[in-house]
């Protein structure tokens, strides 16, 4: 199992279910999806992505930019997928970008389209980066960054084991989404929901509102009370928003 991409969070409900499939943020693990998963519904099948070198896959050499990411996952992703009848991904921050490339390349090498590409915490794929590099920072000006985002337990960044640990898989992942590129002509067809914390420092509704142009389909935006988190205290209304707008997909 340490080699697998994909963990289940929640049970199969049986033929016809809609499989979620949930990309982690920089830092993240399939198990931060495991609420959500508990509020999406038992009519949804939820996995998670887990990246290597964190948790059950801690031994395996981290993978340090996007396209990797999406190389590693994609025969995983094609198999849970192309049986399904219905399935729709959902990414957090860094987690959006990784769902959107898996996305196009599933409508590209397989003519399978997410039924809904959900995006949240994340500026559109095509956004400049910001002047700040977050992998470039000194330990202690990292740790900062990660108490200010919030997601990241203080007492963790105490302990020295812990905090190298983290350090590492973090400066790792943010080097991968900032030295990410996208043109502003990439698309998908499938239709795109993005989501932001009204407080979130790394995104706005006005930036996540650019994910509009990346696709052919429809797109709608919203925002959250909270800051880069926001999904931790609005899971209730986040599941019931994967439901409507999945059920809408299948309705159109």
């Amino acid at each position: 199992m340490g080699s697998s991409w994909l963990r289940p969070l929640s049970p199969a409900p049986g033929d016809g279910s809609h499989k979620l499939v949930c990309f982690p943020h920089a830092g993240g693990s399939a198990i931060s999806f495991g609420p959500l998963a508990e509020c999406v519904g038992a009519e949804y099948e939820v996995l998670a992505v887990q990246y290597p070198g964190r948790q059950d896959r801690r031994r395996e050499p981290l993978v340090g930019n996007i396209s990797g990411l999406v190389d590693g996952l994609l025969p995983e992703l094609i198999a849970a997928v192309e049986g399904a009848q219905d399935f729709s991904l959902f990414g957090h921050s860094m987690g959006s970008v990784v769902a959107f490339e898996a996305c196009a390349r599933l409508e590209q090498k397989l003519g399978v389209r997410a039924r809904v590409l959900f995006a949240s915490g994340r500026r559109a794929p095509s956004a400049a980066q910001p002047e700040l590099r977050v992998h470039l920072l000194r330990d202690r000006e990292l740790c900062e960054q990660l108490l200010q985002f919030g997601g990241t337990p203080a007492a963790l960044l105490e302990d020295p084991e812990f905090r190298e640990l983290i350090l590492s898989i973090v400066r790792n992942d943010y080097r991968a989404i900032e030295t990410y590129e996208c043109s502003a002509d990439a698309m998908v067809s499938s239709p795109i929901v993005a989501m932001v914390g009204d407080r979130d420092p790394d995104a706005s509704l006005a930036e996540i509102e650019v994910w509009g142009s990346h696709t052919t389909g429809s797109f709608f935006a919203k925002s959250f009370p909270g800051g880069h988190f926001f999904i931790d205290a609005n899971r209730q209304p986040i599941g019931q928003l994967i439901r409507d707008h999945c059920t809408r997909a299948l309705s159109s």
